[in-house]
């Protein structure tokens, strides 16, 4: 179990989507990064959100639907 981060460089806290390590994540990430990677949003992989304080605070989604949606709209 990991969770994929989504950091806007401009603002505070991210969003946060529980998932697990593979090909799926790999592919997610890749796609995630052509739609906003240029836009300064960061994407990261990290074990458990209590050992990064920096990304906090955390705003959890429950879907990788709702998690492609709003990280989309983090930056226009």
């Amino acid at each position: 179990m990991c969770y994929l981060i989504a950091k806007d460089r401009e603002s505070h806290g991210c969003l946060a989507f529980k998932t697990t390590h593979g090909k799926h994540l790999v592919e997610l990430k890749r796609k995630l990064n052509r739609a906003v990677g240029y836009k300064g949003v960061q994407l990261v992989t990290i074990s458990r959100p209590t050992a990064y304080g920096e990304y906090a605070p955390y705003q959890f989604v429950d879907t990788e639907q709702e998690f492609e949606k709003n990280v989309k709209a983090l930056r226009p």
